[in-house]
């Protein structure tokens, strides 16, 4: 049986669907990853990316880590694709449950979906470090050097970076979510990342699919492995 209309039985017969997706959900909107041929760690900075975006580095490094985010991280005319639009009916339609995202980009609920548990927060918040108060991707993108407030403290954006810890109530509402699935759609990632890659381990349901143009840690135990673009295998479903 083709891939894709093996996909397609599956979601018809699953009413508890969860989807769990990476960066390559974002690449198709022209957002760059990290660890791919062309991604950001393949880039020469003069520091490492990885070590650019810690929290060390964001707090004694503040003005470079700045320098670096506005130009690298924030894509704030980047548009939902064919992935994100379908995954947003199908939760529509009453099957897709949740979207556990390791995505920062906030582009799962640009196309419409709700309930999205995003691991490593989101470009789109931005918060006084001193005060609490809020500003948006836009405020960040427009500043110059270290953005502040008009407490006079520094707005760090809500994003996870190296060194700090995922939210607890996110990582306890995926883990939930994976549990209670009938069906777990694995997309665009290559599961190098954790603790967020580990948390597929909770799932015991019927389906486990992986979607993705590299091979993954979870091909052995997966049903239905599809190499290619995420965009293109959800514009031949249908809801």
């Amino acid at each position: 049986m083709d891939s894709v209309k093996k996909l397609q039985q599956i979601i018809d017969q699953s009413q508890n669907i969860v989807f769990f997706g990476g960066a390559g959900v974002s690449t198709e909107s022209g957002i760059p990853d990290f660890r791919s041929q062309d991604g950001l760690y393949s880039q020469k900075y003069a520091y490492p990316p990885e070590q650019i975006v810690s929290h060390t580095f964001f707090t004694y490094r503040t003005s470079e880590f700045f320098d670096f985010y506005r130009n690298k991280m924030l894509y704030p005319s980047a548009k939902p694709n064919p992935a994100h639009v379908y995954l947003a009916k199908l939760e529509a339609a009453g099957k897709l449950k949740a979207v556990i995202t390791q995505n920062i980009d906030g582009l799962h609920q640009a196309a419409g979906s709700k309930n999205v548990l995003e691991l490593h927060g989101s470009v789109l918040r931005n918060y006084c470090a001193r005060c609490g108060k809020f500003y948006p991707v836009e405020y960040i993108k427009s500043s110059r050097g270290i953005p502040k407030c008009s407490c006079g403290g520094v707005i760090k954006p809500d994003v996870v970076l190296y060194e700090e810890s995922l939210n607890p109530d996110i990582i306890n509402s995926a883990i939930k979510a994976i549990a209670e699935a009938d069906a777990l759609i694995i997309g665009g990632t290559s599961l190098v990342v954790y603790p967020a890659a580990g948390f597929i381990d909770f799932f015991r349901g019927n389906h486990l699919v992986v979607i993705n143009k590299s091979p993954t840690t979870a091909d052995n135990s997966a049903e239905l492995v599809i190499n290619a673009s995420i965009g293109s295998v959800f514009s031949s479903l249908t809801v």
